[in-house]
């Protein structure tokens, strides 16, 4: 699956981001479509907007282990279509009631909270449809393995426990090892899973160092994250900052300090590094991409 065209790692990004896009438009229901307002919302949530920083894991992996395109194609428009899914469901007023995502109003403001609660949902279902696709994969194993990655990403023992514990936790004084285990699942289960989807044609040394390095690039990005919450501004961010603070939520940096959690993003970076350089040339996009996600400011 190696791009020769791709001189670097942003043309190798905005190509990749361009193609899961396309991907997302093709998946998603048109507008047109009854229910129009559901499928207007579906697609307002999920198109044209972020990083893509799932997706682009998700290739990068299925580069690095040879995943077959079509396969690299569904798995990182089912990690993406769940990310649009559970920033609809945070945003609303019963979780983290933000009025503001990627730029734009959330989809409870643009909308309403019903509608943006069948959104999430819908989307949700939609990305195990699109990974479910029969015949996706020559080896019908792997592709309920996939399925199976997807699924425990996502539930009470992944994204949406931790975003429980998330809950839970507002106010309290956690130790760094509780704030890990909590993104570990809030965050870091969808991007291990996203890495783990797009090497699913990989060796067990392969698919153990992928592992590895998305379990570190994933809490490298949650404290990323937190130290943009302090330092960046709402323009550049595209969503409220300093939400969490004002919201008397713990982080990395109200726990750690500025300064060591920026020591501690670096460890994390150089552990992911570490775990994918046997591979060489092979894992150059998982290494820029892991620079991409420890050296943002966006």
């Amino acid at each position: 699956m190696t791009d020769k065209t791709a001189s670097d790692f942003s043309t190798w990004a905005k190509t990749r981001q361009a193609r899961i896009e396309e991907v997302l438009d093709e998946a998603l229901p048109p507008d047109s479509q009854e229910p129009t307002k559901l499928h207007g919302a579906m697609r307002y949530s999920a198109l044209g907007g972020g990083k893509r920083v799932r997706a682009l894991l998700c290739y990068a992996a299925a580069e690095l282990c040879n995943t077959e395109i079509e396969v690299a194609d569904a798995a990182a428009a089912a990690v993406e279509l769940i990310h649009a899914y559970s920033l609809v469901h945070d945003d609303m007023p019963c979780m983290d009631d933000d009025d503001l995502r990627r730029g734009k109003p959330s989809c409870h403001k643009q909308y309403d909270d019903a509608t943006a609660l069948l959104v999430g949902d819908a989307l949700q279902s939609l990305a195990f449809d699109v990974l479910s696709t029969p015949q996706l994969c020559a080896n019908a194993n792997q592709q309920v393995s996939m399925l199976n990655i997807l699924a425990k990403a996502v539930g009470s023992t992944g994204m949406a426990g931790g975003q429980a514990i998330d809950l839970a936790s507002v106010g309290k004084a956690l130790s760094q090892q509780q704030l890990e285990d909590m993104h570990q699942l809030k965050t870091g289960a969808l991007i291990q899973a996203a890495a783990l989807l797009g090497a699913a044609n990989g060796t067990l040394e392969q698919i153990s160092s992928v592992h590895i390095y998305a379990e570190n690039i994933g809490l490298a990005f949650q404290v990323i994250d937190d130290i943009l919450d302090t330092e960046a501004d709402t323009a550049t961010l595209g969503k409220t900052a300093g939400k969490d603070a004002d919201s008397n939520k713990p982080t990395y940096v109200t726990i750690l300090g500025l300064d060591v959690a920026k020591h501690l993003a670096d460890q994390l970076h150089k552990t992911a590094i570490a775990a994918i350089t046997p591979f060489g040339e092979q894992a150059l996009r998982l290494r820029e991409l892991a620079a991409f996600i420890t050296q943002r400011n966006f």
